[in-house]
């Protein structure tokens, strides 16, 4: 769990919430490991059933093997007979899969020892994905601590963005640096940083437009804005985060790797969790693309935004 949040976010808390949003993953696809495991023997069906649940629930193809092969090399190794005693070393393997993604960015992970002030997030992802509601979400954990936060309303296409990003931000006690409708988004972002940095905010959190990753052009002026970030604060972005819809299940890693290459992305914000039965797209994620899970969306409330805990995760998905 990022280390800042854990005032805000206490464990049973995310625990809880992680539980209720990945009820249709574990009804659908997890809820079926228990029948798997009672049979008692350990055997080739009991391997393919398990190859099925997981590839049922988007681990992906490449992730999934990883994952049955080192539980296999366990049951050999600790000579394993129980098939009860396969789902601790399930869950151990997912759990590492999770953890075991090296930590990127500069502000969310138990590595790091001091903050950047202040700590300058770019929020990226593409159209519905839930970004605008998941910056107002990030802004009110930062709240909850205590710290400012100045929200850069950096969609600048659409007029109704930067009243949406308003009016969350107001409702979330975050201040808000915007600009007309058309205006230069790299122009609003570099205004954002001036501003946190003369308030003594905390943090800047920069809003930029929702964007298909396969448009070139689009891609090209999110890189635009980074290097306005960059001449801003030589340090920042402090944190790249991207917004992705847990729904739109393998559709995720495509998007996630074409931002990844544009921006550098650091961590992952999961939304609408809740709302899929494929939540193992975490998993995936993890393994594939090297990007660690930061948060993940349980609802659509202000405080709907949870820091991941990788145990938690696993835990909700065999309980």
């Amino acid at each position: 769990m990022p280390l800042f949040f854990r005032r805000a976010a206490p464990k049973e808390q995310v625990e809880e919430k992680t539980e209720v949003a990945l009820q249709k993953t574990k009804r659908s696809w997890f809820g079926r490991i228990a029948g798997i495991l009672d049979r008692g023997s350990i055997d080739e069906d009991l391997w393919l059933d398990l190859e099925e649940v997981l590839l049922g629930a988007d681990v992906g193809v490449r992730t999934t093997d990883k994952i049955l092969t080192a539980v296999k090399e366990r049951v050999q190794k600790e000579h394993v007979r129980d098939s009860h005693e396969v789902r601790e070393l399930l869950k151990d393997e997912l759990i590492d899969i999770l953890e075991s993604v090296p930590f990127k960015g500069q502000l969310w992970g138990d590595e790091v020892e001091t903050v950047p002030r202040p700590g300058v997030i770019l929020v990226v992802g593409v159209n519905g994905t839930g970004k605008t509601t998941s910056i107002a979400k990030l802004a009110h954990l930062y709240r909850s601590e205590g710290e400012s936060v100045v929200v850069a309303a950096g969609d600048t296409f659409r007029a109704a963005a930067i009243d949406q990003l308003t009016a969350w931000a107001e409702r979330v006690g975050a201040q808000v640096v915007a600009h007309k409708e058309g205006a230069d988004p790299g122009a609003v972002a570099y205004d954002a940083i001036g501003a946190a940095q003369s308030r003594g905010a905390s943090v800047a959190i920069i809003d930029t437009a929702g964007r298909l990753h396969t448009k070139f052009n689009l891609m090209e002026e999110l890189r635009k804005v980074r290097r306005v970030i960059e001449r801003r604060d030589a340090t920042a972005p402090h944190e790249v985060l991207l917004v992705l819809d847990a729904t739109t299940g393998q559709n995720a890693l495509i998007q996630a790797k074409a931002f990844a290459e544009a921006v550098d992305v650091t961590a992952i914000a999961l939304t609408k969790l809740d709302g899929t039965s494929k939540g193992g797209i975490v998993f995936a994620i993890s393994d594939e693309l090297g990007l660690p899970v930061r948060f993940v969306g349980t609802g659509e409330g202000e405080d709907d935004l949870s820091p991941f805990d990788a145990e938690a995760f696993v835990e909700a998905l065999f309980e």
